[in-house]
């Protein structure tokens, strides 16, 4: 079994924290809207909800399980970011709930079974002989 380390951890959250990101700017460039100016607007709400998320998962003990974090962290980041961002007036149709909900699943349980395929390959491969 792998240990993890902290750059493994560190690394899942930095993955997390850029595909929400990447969430949010996709959504800004979609609209012909500002994709700079406007990021964090749009960004912030996710991001502050999947930090709680990592804390409520406790993310860190399975940082690249699929079900077991990336289910999970993706649910909280949408229903924490659509509380935040009915809360800051910012808009909540249900259209951007559905394709939210999509797309934070598909990423944040997507690299996380990407990843675990590729470490299984590696761990299935035979070492070189003595």
């Amino acid at each position: 079994m792998n240990r993890l380390t902290g750059a493994h951890i560190a690394g899942a959250l930095v993955a997390d924290a850029v595909l929400v990101t990447g969430f949010a700017l996709t959504g800004r460039t979609t609209h012909a809207e500002d994709p700079v100016l406007g990021l964090w607007s749009t960004a912030w709400p996710f991001l502050l909800a999947l930090a709680v998320g990592w804390g409520v998962t406790l993310a860190w003990r399975a940082p690249t399980a699929p079900a077991r974090t990336g289910i999970p962290l993706a649910l909280v980041s949408v229903a924490g970011g659509m509380v935040l961002r009915a809360l800051s007036g910012q808009g909540t149709a249900v259209p951007f709930i559905v394709v939210a909900t999509l797309v934070l699943l598909a990423a944040l349980v997507g690299w996380r079974l990407i990843a675990r395929l590729v470490l299984r390959r590696r761990t299935d491969r035979p070492g070189p002989s003595a």
